[in-house]
């Protein structure tokens, strides 16, 4: 069993059900201080749901100046590995074929809950920045990992708290892997170079109460809000890029009524939902949904909760690094995307201007009876090795 399996299986038996980091976060402390990682724990919110954060971070060896730059040494570069300890929950137990924290193989395959999503990335992690070191101790480049335990819950008080504390010190990482699940098939096939934002709304539109027989004694809200709903679900906010589809605007939730029969609403509430590209910003957003109601003459409230901004990292650095380790370690090429949900990347993206996201396939995350195939496992620690080689030679070679 390699080393990276192994840990792989201790982090999959802690049950670490957001935000309970089960003890994850120490295992990982006594992995890396050996290192020279400095862990620093960033923990926050309340007591009946606190959320456990490291920072750890370990500093490249001072670069010895030549004679003709006694004056000007580089600050070295920060690479970070960004990830989350928790999981959500299991779902039914009888469900399971293996139970879900106790790390099972079948078939060439690690089941367990957060094989995928994503205690393989951690592992990988860890594996990868040993072999790093072990090859190279004196590597020029500097090197973090960022562990929080909510991920998966609200994210109020995970990677966004710590964030916000580098930022306060002034520390601005250089580049940032995030390990999330992205492939499709085989670890490497695909890689996420950016998110969409997201947006929520809630509207609520106000009529009068009455008898439903006697409509001319009240004012319905739902019929005037359907015109100005059908005109919002038809517009084309963007056209998307080369990057980004095109940004999307949804109804998740309608609701009004009394529930009887005869009684016309005093209101309805929508809920909605944008997820957009860089293409469009959260402020126009909002303008124009306001410009589209106030035309049709509704009387309304509307609040409005900004998950998440879009972020994008362009070709460079980071992505031709991690894309000649993926080739070198699987031979594939990798395809840059941007779809699916959201990821705490968006908080990252804030401090770090190239962050990616690479990790194994996603087909079985949160589902039942979640697994990573052992192969999957192994050439992802690969590709975050060659990723920091690849790195430490762009910045002064490895001495």
């Amino acid at each position: 069993m390699t080393r990276t399996l192994r840990l792989t299986e201790e982090l999959i038996s802690r049950p670490s059900v957001t935000p309970d980091d089960a003890g994850c976060l120490d295992i990982l402390v006594r992995r890396l201080e050996p290192l020279g990682f400095v862990c620093e724990r960033i923990d926050s919110g309340p007591d009946d749901f606190r959320v456990s954060n490291l920072w750890a971070k370990r500093a490249a060896a001072p670069a010895v100046p030549t004679q003709a730059a006694t004056d000007s040494i580089a600050k070295p570069k920060l690479l970070v590995f960004a990830g989350h300890t928790d999981v959500v929950p299991t779902g039914p137990l009888d469900r399971w074929t293996s139970p879900p924290f106790a790390p099972t193989h079948r078939d060439g395959r690690l089941y367990g809950r957060g094989a995928s999503d994503m205690k393989t990335s951690i592992a990988a992690f860890v594996v990868a920045v040993e072999d790093h070191l072990a090859a190279h101790p004196d590597t020029p480049l500097d090197i973090a990992l960022l562990l929080t335990s909510d991920e998966e819950g609200p994210g109020t008080d995970g990677t966004v708290v710590v964030c916000r504390t580098l930022e306060a010190r002034g520390e601005r990482p250089d580049w940032c892997i995030v390990g999330e699940p992205t492939a499709v098939e085989r670890t490497g096939d695909m890689v996420k170079n950016g998110r969409r934002g997201t947006m929520g709304g809630r509207l609520v539109v106000q009529g009068i109460q009455g008898h439903i027989a006697y409509p001319q004694l009240a004012r319905n809200p739902i019929h005037q809000a359907l015109p100005a709903l059908a005109e919002l679900a038809a517009v084309e906010w963007d056209a998307g890029n080369a990057f980004f589809p095109p940004t999307s605007w949804q109804i998740s939730n309608i609701h009004g009524g009394t529930g009887a029969s005869n009684v016309i609403p005093g209101d309805v509430t929508i809920d909605f939902n944008f997820r957009f590209s860089t293409e469009s910003t959260a402020e126009d957003l909002q303008q124009r949904v306001a410009a589209i109601l106030d035309r049709h003459g509704l009387e309304y409230t509307l609040q409005w909760t900004v998950g998440g901004q879009p972020f994008l990292t362009p070709p460079g650095e980071l992505l031709t690094a991690i894309g000649d380790a993926i080739r070198a370690e699987t031979g594939l090429d990798t395809v840059l995307s941007t779809t699916g949900g959201t990821s705490d990347g968006r908080f990252i993206a804030r401090i770090c201007s190239q962050v990616v996201e690479c990790g194994p396939p996603n087909a079985t995350i949160h589902k039942v009876d979640e697994y990573v195939a052992v192969a999957d496992v192994e050439s992802l620690t690969g590709i975050y090795r060659r990723t920091l080689d690849n790195l430490a030679v762009l910045v002064g070679g490895t001495r």
